[in-house]
């Protein structure tokens, strides 16, 4: 196993003590040390928010976009070298609210990446705005009459549209989260992960003790590929919260569909002979 300490870019960040972020980036170090991945043979992509500045305390490959637009160049990067490991982390509004277009046709798609939401059910960065999850009635500094929505569910909305990989994790469980993770990164097609992860300053109901009470980890009995129970499940909420992997499928991926993109030599490495080049353009004038 590798040491975790040479992901670890910095070990000063912005987010608050406490803050759900930070076990979350001490998980997924010791997800990248267990999987032996040296930091250039991965790639991270975020967007805006609070989750978006895990590229900035991670020391692999990485590119902050765009607020909600962290999946398209992930998707180009895993056109360009399949050889990568490609991980998006964004929060929830960055990915449902914003992001949600993309969130969509990645899932139809299915490439190899590995997504990992920060669901704390609020807008952090922008202290404390609702989010696409925040909860039906809950009073924000910008929202004083409470939220007239109902929530998206994440989870629910995966499931319905057949992703190859759903899961639920919580950062108050980090052996479970760390497991998930690691199929997540391991599995072949568009693996997405909602991880609760509490907001200390801006969310003060969704607590570690509020979701302490009501978290349950799926035992081996649940079977993931049964898609009726997936959405059964999918639609649990409030005093029972289920966590593991709630839906999986066996898929073609994006690659699978364009024999160009062949799993021996990566776009990137291929020659490119301009003079083929030229004759296209020529087609062009």
């Amino acid at each position: 196993m590798l040491n975790k300490e040479i992901y670890q870019a910095d070990q000063d960040t912005a987010w608050c003590p406490g803050c759900g972020n930070l076990p979350l980036r001490n998980v997924l170090a010791d997800v990248l040390a267990e999987l032996e991945l040296s930091p250039t043979d991965v790639a991270m992509f975020t967007g805006i928010g609070q989750a978006a500045k895990m590229v900035h305390y991670i020391k692999v490959n990485g590119l902050n976009g765009l607020h909600g637009r962290a999946l398209p160049p992930a998707l180009g990067m895993r056109i360009a070298n399949h050889k990568l490991k490609v991980i998006v982390e964004s929060g929830d509004g960055d990915t449902y609210g914003e992001g949600g277009n993309h969130l969509l046709h990645n899932i139809r798609r299915n490439p190899d990446i590995a997504h990992f939401v920060h669901n704390n059910q609020i807008y952090g960065l922008t202290k404390g705005q609702a989010s696409p999850t925040t909860e039906e009635g809950t009073t924000t500094t910008v929202q004083p009459n409470g939220i007239t929505a109902k929530p998206f569910n994440p989870i629910k909305f995966a499931v319905a549209m057949e992703a190859s990989f759903v899961a639920r994790g919580f950062v108050g469980n980090q052996e479970q989260l760390k497991e998930l993770m690691k199929e997540a990164l391991n599995h072949r097609g568009y693996a997405l992960i909602d991880i609760l992860q509490p907001c200390v300053s801006f969310n003060k109901l969704n607590t570690y003790q509020w979701y302490s009470k009501r978290v349950y980890q799926l035992d081996e009995q649940y079977d993931p590929t049964d898609y009726q129970a997936a959405l059964q499940k999918a639609e649990e909420w409030g005093d029972n919260i289920p966590t593991g992997v709630i839906y999986r499928n066996e898929r073609p991926i994006f690659r699978d569909k364009f024999p160009q993109l062949d799993d021996n030599t990566p776009l990137v490495e291929k020659e490119i002979n301009p003079k083929e080049l030229s004759e296209l353009v020529d087609e062009f004038k």
